[in-house]
Parts: C-alpha cells; structure tokens; sequence
C-alpha cells in the first residue's frame, strides 16, 4: 500500500481523518516510504460498515456522479469536490455519499448534504471535520448552502442517525486543523511519536513507529504510561525509558501527587517496570504459584472468543482440549481443536446449550483464557438463559484468566502484557503472518456474505479457525512458562524472610 501522495500541497479529506488520528501519519501517509507501510483490516471494516449503513438508510441504489445530482436522486456516490481553503490552499474531499434534502441549489429546489458512516458507538471530532470539510466545498459546488452534515452508525444494528450544524464554530474548528496540517505536511521530518499509542494497532506505520520507540526507549513503550502521564513525567524532566528506570520512586511518588497523579503507588510500578525493560529480565512478584489450580487437574480447555463488537456477537467459541498425561506430562500433540460456530439464525438459548454440553464432558477442566472477553461472554450468557448462582458460581471457578494471573505474579521485560506480545517473547509465532481480530473479523464478515444462501467462500472459516486455534496455543504457551516458573521456584524455594526480588528469574 503507496503512501497518499502531497501532490501540488492539496489538503484532503483523508489526510485529514489521518491527522486527526495522528500527526505523524497525516505525515507519513504523504512522505513516508511506501514499503514501510503494511497493509491492515481497519480500512476493509470501515468499508463494509459503510456499505452496510448506506443499504439501511438507502431506499434505492444511489446514483454516480453530477449527472445524478442534476437528476435529483436520493442518493449519490462518485463525487470529488475541489476548491479553496479559507487561506486559499488547494481542498479535495470525496465524500462516501451525498443524500437530497430540501434546499436549493444549481440543480433546482432540493439540495445535497455529506454522509458518513461511523464504526463505533460515538461520534468523535473525525467524523464531525471531515464533514465540514465536505460541507464547505460541497456548498461551493452545488452554489447552496449546506446547513447539516449527518453520520449515521449501526450497521448490523438498528440504524443511528446524528445530524450536526455546519455553524460558524465548527467551521472556526476546521480551518484551524487545516492551518495546522498545512504546517505539519511541510516539515522536513515527521511530528514526534504519539504519547498515546493504544490506536497504533489499527494504523498501518505501526511496525515503523514501534522500532523508533524501541530505539529511543520512548516513555510509551512502558506499560501503564499514557499521554497525561507522559506528560506529567516530561515536566519532571523523565523523558526516556532510562531516565525513568534510574528514577527513585520516592521521589518520584511525591512529584507525581504534585502534579495531579492520584494513585501514589503508580511511580513504583513505572519505575519497576522501566528497570526489567532495560535490564530486559521477568521478574518474580511475591512467592506464591501462578497456576495452582492445575496442580492436579485431569486437563485443562483453552479458550478463545472472536467477536463482531458492531453488532455485539460473538461468532466463534474456540476451544483447545489438552489432557494430562499418564507420566503427569502436558503433551500438545495430543490436543484437538473444537470450534463451536455461532450464527444469528441459531439462537443464543441453541449456543448456550452447545457450549454447556461442551463443558460439561470436561468437568473438573480447568478452562484458560487470556484477558476478560471469556468470563464476561459466559457469565452474561449464563445470566440471559436463567443459569443459577450455583451453576455460575462452579463456571466462574473454572474460569482462569492467564493475563491476570502473568500481572499478578510476573513483571516483564515488555512493553505490552497483550497475548501477541507475551507469547512472542516466549517464542510463539502465529502462522499466519499480520493476522489479527481485526483480520479475523474480516473474513468472518466475507463469508457471512448477504445471507444464508450467498456465503462466501469456506477458505474464510478456514483461515478464522487457524487464527483462533493460534490464540489458544499462544495462551497455552505463556501457560505453560507460568508453570514452569512455578516448578523452578518449588525446587529451589527461597528460605523464608527473602523479599520478592529473590525470585527474579532470568528470562
């Protein structure tokens, strides 16, 4: 995927919704070079969410170009509006659709406003931006005003509709972005890296951005630190990982109450977790095992969900069933892989009854999982099909959620305790390279197809059902150093009165 060309110092729409995401992509996206950039789902989602709103707003299919809007039609598709900035550079927005509204215009007593479609819940200042930025040149293309810009969500879902006045302020708000962008897209250099960099999963530049992070131990690369708490240890003159790791947390403890850090024992764990990062060793909190519970348990299930947040379904139980061997031993070449494939048409009361049947073959099976989306998946399914507390008491116990248990009983020498990255530092590697939930859920969307009768193709399901049993080894593989862990520290207990940091472990 090429970088979007700055050609003749043209401002677009999409640079735009890249700037105010990020500043250093807008840059990247004109200046960058190309083969850093790799393709993501983000953008295929978008699309097909988009395409999903505009089929439920839309009572008939949209026209293309000017000679749809002369026509009058309800909706209209193809556009690319250009035309002055309000300091006189050079403005280009393509918007997704245009709908008719009454008004009046070149073409007669109706008029055309922008349409986008949002993916999340909310509407966010992109979404309200790049319409005014469409507003503005689409008035000065159909010569009439555009008093509304609409953003419409809820694909899958019922739709959802938030109209927005193109008032004088909003219009103040852009051609301020716009002044900004201008001045970031002539730099020589790139804007620093982003503080908060959580939505860097979604961005194409991620692996460049990460290996500059890494190189300058830049502060966003230690778990825990966001933009206000880059900022506030920025002012305190801590700008690098190695600043932070010869930090004293007493100190440090004060300074950050002083300027508005509430949580006082936050310093220590920055500056703990900066020292593993430099010294790059795992370091042991506390002497008590990780994993217990598997001390004599018969077997375990590794489960993963992959779930469409859009419309709130979780689509695929993935279950990895791994017995116990005779001589005490874990053995993952006798592990099978069951996937329980959830569709709409089944019902939740038919999948529930699956997955219990499921469980109940392997009572006594302790079941891991890395991070909350499992328990929380069960327990509301549970709740909805009239499961008693008893029978969600004895799930909830079997539940075992391995990234609790990892910060709990670990520090890591990593800037992410994600099961992508703890895996890979135990040396996992998922055979399908850049996949992701993201990916996952794209394929899923394109064997859905339109309906029980136009699926797609079953490679689709194939490949989510690789990625998902992926997950479970992964999960099981940070498992498995956990017990390790647990036996290193039996057979060489640490005589009693020894603080934790007897039990630091070389990695």
């Amino acid at each position: 995927m090429g970088a979007t060309p700055f050609a003749d110092n043209v401002l677009t729409d999409r640079l735009l919704r890249s700037w105010l995401r990020c500043r250093r992509k807008a840059w990247l996206d004109c200046h960058g070079d190309a083969d850093e950039r790799h393709w993501t789902a983000h953008r295929n989602l978008l699309l097909d969410n988009q395409q999903r709103c505009f089929i439920a707003l839309l009572t008939d299919k949209p026209g293309h170009g000017e000679a749809a809007c002369a026509a009058g039609q309800e909706g209209v598709v193809g556009l690319r509006l250009k035309g002055p900035g309000p300091s006189g550079e050079r403005l280009e927005a393509h918007p997704p659709l245009l709908i008719r509204v009454n008004g009046q215009s070149r073409w007669g007593a109706f008029a055309y406003q922008p349409v986008l479609a949002r993916q999340g819940r909310r509407m966010t200042r992109e979404h309200q931006l790049s319409l005014a930025l469409m507003g503005h040149l689409l008035e000065q293309y159909q010569q009439g005003p555009v008093p509304e810009l609409l953003v419409i969500g809820g694909g899958g879902r019922p739709l959802e509709q938030d109209r927005i006045k193109l008032t004088s302020g909003l219009r103040k708000q852009l051609y301020k972005a716009l002044r900004k962008l201008r001045i970031d897209l002539a730099r020589p250099q790139p804007p620093p890296l982003a503080a908060d960099r959580r939505k860097c999963t979604l961005c194409g530049w991620k692996e460049s951005c990460n290996r500059i992070a890494v190189t300058n131990g830049h502060l966003s690369e230690v778990s825990g630190i966001g933009s206000k708490r880059q900022d506030i240890l920025q002012k305190l003159g801590i700008n690098a990982l190695k600043d932070l790791a010869l930090a004293d947390p007493d100190w440090l403890t004060t300074q950050m109450e002083r300027h508005g850090e509430h949580q006082g024992k936050v310093a220590r764990t920055l500056v703990a977790q900066a020292i593993v990062q430099c010294d790059g060793r795992a370091e042991r909190l506390g002497l008590s095992p990780a994993l217990p519970e598997l001390d004599s348990a018969p077997g375990v299930l590794l489960y993963d969900i992959e779930s469409d947040p859009d419309v709130g379904h979780d689509f695929l139980h993935g279950f990895l069933r791994l017995p116990r061997q005779s001589d005490d031993q874990w053995d993952l070449a006798v592990a099978s892989y069951c996937p329980l494939l959830v569709l709409a048409e089944h019902g939740e009361h038919s999948s529930w009854s699956r997955l219990q049947r499921l469980l109940n073959r392997y009572e006594g099976w302790p079941i891991l999982h890395y991070g909350e989306t499992e328990t929380i998946s069960l327990r509301r399914m549970a709740h909805s099909q009239g499961a008693s507390d008893t029978q969600l008491g004895r799930l909830e116990r079997r539940l075992i959620d391995v990234h609790a248990r990892i910060r709990s009983h670990w520090r890591l020498p990593l800037s992410s305790y994600g099961l992508k990255s703890v895996a890979a530092w135990r040396g996992f590697s998922w055979k399908q390279t850049r996949v992701d939930g993201a990916r996952s859920l794209l394929w899923w969307r394109q064997w859905l197809g339109e309906g029980p009768e136009r699926r797609g193709s079953l490679h689709n399901l194939g490949w989510i059902f690789a990625y998902n049993r992926d997950d479970c080894l992964a999960t099981w593989t940070v498992a498995a150093w956990l017990l390790e862990q647990d036996r290193l520290l039996h057979r060489h207990q640490q005589p009693a009165g020894r603080d934790s940091k007897a039990g630091r472990e070389l990695s």
